[in-house]
């Protein structure tokens, strides 16, 4: 079994999430005795490219199209398909990303493989088999997968898995596939991003709020909160129904799906809608002034206070601590 890996580029940058997706890959290689090959799409450095290496993969295939410039779904699953044919890859590995949930079941429709999306652990290998642990049910709970089929396509949750360097440099080799025509039918020109905000699927760190800070002109010590900590800051729906704070901050089963290492929940009371989004987080922290909010059951750590007291302590707290 050879291992394949998507690493995705944001504006010609890697973020964690591909080291991550890159060390479960070579974790896999290592233990059935072969290694693992990225392929990348778009306008990234040589360096940054090579520096995957450093992750485990030892070739990096290189694509560098123009009309890949921007992200395009169809156009993209093809390209991973053709790298996981060039490369003999029995087994692909994607980041369960935005993109790549999107990515993953056009990749595994392609190459006629088993799909296991939201693994959150490394497999079990026996023969040619693979048991997956994925979550389910809107990550209120946890599957496990068997894939029995020739080629195999998994997708890991962010956070899911550490990233472990290994030294090293990949060596870099420029990849152009035969793109169909009919995969380029649609066409993003430009994505505009928040440049200055963490992103909320990647954040290691996410502060929420909802219904129990008022009003929107109360936001400022959540954003301070999350400024201090360099987190990404969320929201109830509720909240963003009620036009207090953007839907791309909704965070839930109708929202975004969060795997943060840390989430801090304000005056949330912790719907089941709600908890389905953020149940794979590592640490909860619930703040509310209500003792039987519902989140508290889903906690590991609550204070029960009003959010107007506790806030603005726990920010002077940790300026402190940090010495600002």
């Amino acid at each position: 079994m050879s291992v394949l890996v998507y690493a995705e580029s944001t504006d010609g940058k890697f973020k964690k999430s591909v080291f991550e997706v890159v060390s479960y890959a070579k974790a896999i290689a290592d233990a059935v005795g072969t290694s693992v090959t990225a392929i990348s799409i778009g306008n990234v450095a040589a360096a940054d490219l090579a520096s995957l290496g450093n992750y485990g993969a030892s070739t990096v295939l290189h694509v560098a199209s123009e009309q890949l410039k921007q992200f395009v779904n169809q156009a993209y699953a093809s390209v991973i398909a053709a790298a996981a044919q060039h490369s003999g890859a029995d087994l692909v590995v994607i980041s369960n990303s935005f993109s790549g949930k999107g990515l993953a079941p056009r990749v595994a429709a392609k190459l006629e493989a088993g799909l296991a999306d939201g693994a959150v652990e490394l497999p079990q290998i026996n023969g040619g088999a693979m048991t997956v642990k994925k979550t389910a049910f809107s990550g209120k709970a946890f599957a496990i997968t068997e894939l029995t089929s020739a080629k195999k396509v998994v997708a890991l949750n962010p956070n899911a898995f550490e990233v472990r360097e290994t030294g090293g440099s990949a060596q870099v080799e420029a990849f152009s596939p035969d793109i169909p025509a009919t995969d380029l039918t649609t066409v993003i020109q430009d994505i505009v991003r928040s440049t200055d905000q963490v992103s909320l699927p990647d954040a290691e760190i996410v502060v929420s709020a909802g219904r129990g800070l008022k009003g929107p002109e109360n936001w400022g010590m959540i954003e301070e909160l999350a400024a201090v900590l360099g987190a990404a800051t969320a929201c109830s729906k509720p909240v963003s129904d009620a036009g207090w704070r953007p839907h791309s901050e909704h965070v839930g089963q109708t929202g975004i799906a969060v795997s943060p290492n840390l989430y801090i929940a304000i005056g949330i009371s912790g719907a089941i809608q709600h908890l389905a989004g953020v149940s794979a987080s590592k640490t909860i922290v619930v703040i509310n002034k209500d003792p039987e909010a519902p989140f508290f059951k889903a906690a590991d750590y609550g204070i029960v206070g009003d959010a107007f007291e506790v806030v603005p302590k726990l920010i002077a707290a940790i300026k402190a601590y940090k010495g600002n």
